[in-house]
């Protein structure tokens, strides 16, 4: 069923969802599971998984350093497709710009559709460790929103190279992203609305936020979406601060201010455990009162762990 079938069948009642990442090759998929099942009990229609991008690896050769390119996380098509047999849920495979050319990119939808599965996120990707600002693969997409585009088009039974004439063509329900407090490359948050705009006029049918630990940064991005035209769900994406370098990581990464009384929260323990205990407990306010608002879906970036998750979720759902 697609996410936005799942909302409007909750009829204004709000959903749990959670993003996974695959466990880097060599490792179990029964790992990922013992992180799903838990929050199975809170019946989330749909699961995230996520996709990472090419990286390079330098292997010692004869005294040399040979670089290598490779992908320490593969597989999330075939995750998603182990996921939604096991636990007859939804997965929503993310699908990147960065690494990948077009026609990778149908191969990899192609594959999705045989599997049955029905929601996609159109994502650009991040630069890689050595690029200052993100680059486009060789014959990849350089925007989310371009993407976007060639998704409607498949789904229109156009083809990259050939219109092939199929009875049974795709019908991927589109999620993007979408930045309360601006993308870290935007230059104003206006301009950001105005590229989350063009992506949902491509063709999206949903918005998931990044992170964010001040609700009004939330409301306050619903609101100045509707006002430039954005009227698909746009879901809040929640993570719990877990350790104490979370305060230093997390701005820097997503470029995301944290509120005062969070810091003093974080800094005043002794302990990760103890701030394990903060981020707990600021989610879980966090949560009640977007529930309360109505929020659709309540998403949280689980981060391969569970039990923190599954806490939040307990005394919200």
């Amino acid at each position: 069923m697609k996410i936005t079938d799942h909302i409007k069948k909750a009829n204004g009642n709000t959903l749990f969802s959670f993003e996974i990442i695959p466990p880097k090759k060599g490792r179990n998929i029964e790992e990922l599971y013992n992180n799903i099942n838990p929050l199975m009990e809170f019946k989330p229609p749909f699961i995230d998984v996520t996709t990472s991008r090419e990286e390079y690896v330098y292997i010692k050769k004869e005294g040399l350093l040979d670089r290598k390119i490779t992908r320490m996380r593969p597989g999330t098509v075939g995750i998603c497709a182990a996921i939604k047999h096991k636990y007859d849920v939804d997965t929503v495979p993310h699908v990147l710009c960065g690494g990948f050319s077009k026609e990778e990119t149908e191969y990899l939808l192609v594959d999705c559709h045989y599997l049955g599965i029905e929601n996609v996120m159109a994502l650009r990707g991040d630069a890689m460790s050595h690029q200052k600002y993100f680059e486009a693969a060789k014959g990849g997409h350089q925007y989310a929103k371009d993407l976007v585009l060639q998704i409607q088009d498949l789904n229109r039974g156009q083809y990259l190279h050939d219109v092939i004439e199929v009875d049974d063509t795709s019908d991927f329900c589109i999620g993007v992203a979408g930045y309360p407090e601006k993308h870290i490359e935007a230059p104003s948050l206006q301009t950001d609305l105005k590229r989350l705009k063009e992506k949902v006029d491509a063709g999206a049918d949903y918005v998931v936020t990044q992170m964010f630990f001040d609700n009004k940064k939330y409301f306050d991005f619903v609101a100045a979406a509707k006002a430039e035209g954005i009227h698909v769900p746009i879901i809040p994406g929640i993570k719990p601060i877990a350790i104490k370098r979370h305060l230093q990581v997390l701005p820097q990464v997503f470029k995301i201010d944290l509120p005062e009384a969070l810091i003093k929260a974080v800094e005043d323990c002794k302990n990760n455990s103890e701030v394990r205990q903060v981020g707990v407990a600021w989610a879980i306010e966090q949560s009640k009162e977007l529930k309360k608002a109505s929020v659709p879906v309540l998403h949280y970036y689980s981060m391969g762990k569970s039990d923190n998750i599954k806490h939040i979720a307990s005394e919200v759902f």
